[in-house]
């Protein structure tokens, strides 16, 4: 697996912690550190070795959006030609965030401080969110006078409803901590106290999992919103069968049957 100076990776007992790592620049994304990510977790996602995913950051914020910056330089280099901007926002945005919600590994958003934008978004695609008191979510596009983008319009209603979803979007207020586990949009709220073990927690659960049903299980929950009934019941027996060919399957019932704890593999 490849990392940066601005994109750090650790991989640790079954569990890779991705760390965005420019807290000068409240960790905003350049198009380097975003390619640096979406490598990471592409590998990840083949990665037999790697059973969870931890995203987290690096100084007082998490993840403040894509670096302005460097977007007001990329559209200095000229005049724009058609569908350079739609494809550099699909190849670049959506594909970071396709990544999160396309890897076969659970990840979990580790959130302090803001979350605003691609940041916010790298979030809503998480399968799993722990925040501290102080994490806040926001869409910052309206104040630039921008859409919204990184899938944002998509993931944002499936997470916590379209009236809320709009509220944010129009207006690029925040979300507090608290409010967004009210709405369902985080799993814990913990004090800075306890943010290192509850990540820990979750990560360890996670690393010592079936991880392929996990997989199964994620990739028909995030289908769900998009497929009918008689399309999900279908994926869902076909998830069944292959899961059932699965170490980890055989492992499970052959604990059970023998009362005693588990050991799975992973596959």
């Amino acid at each position: 697996m490849t990392a940066t100076e601005t994109v750090l990776s650790d991989l640790t007992n079954g569990v890779l912690t991705i760390t965005l790592n420019r807290p000068d620049s409240a960790n905003a994304v350049r198009p380097e550190d975003r390619d640096a990510l979406i490598g990471l977790l592409s590998a990840a996602d083949a990665d037999e070795k790697v059973r969870v995913v931890v995203l987290r950051a690096n100084g007082k914020h998490f993840c403040s959006g894509a670096d302005v910056a460097s977007l007001a330089a990329g559209r200095a280099k000229g005049e724009k030609r058609v569908l350079e901007p739609t494809r550099r926002i699909m190849n670049g945005a959506q594909k970071l965030v396709a990544s999160v919600l396309d890897c076969n590994k659970p990840v979990i958003a580790a959130v302090h401080g803001a979350a605003t934008g691609l940041g916010a978004h790298l979030v809503y695609a998480s399968d799993l969110v722990i925040a501290t008191e102080n994490a806040y979510f926001a869409e910052s596009f309206v104040k630039r006078g921008l859409v919204v983008d990184g899938g944002g319009c998509y993931l944002l209603p499936r997470r916590i409803g379209m009236q809320k979803a709009k509220e944010m979007a129009f207006f690029g207020e925040r979300l507090t901590a608290a409010e967004a586990l009210t709405l369902g949009l985080v799993n814990r709220v913990v004090s800075a106290a306890d943010f290192d073990a509850t990540v820990a927690d979750f990560a360890g659960r996670l690393a010592g999992s079936p991880t392929s049903a996990i997989a199964f299980t994620k990739r028909l929950l995030n289908d769900s919103p998009d497929t009918d009934r008689s399309g999900a019941f279908v994926a869902e027996a076909m998830a069944q069968e292959i899961q059932s060919y699965a170490h980890d399957s055989k492992e499970g019932v052959a604990a059970f049957m023998e009362k005693r704890p588990t050991v799975f593999t992973g596959w």
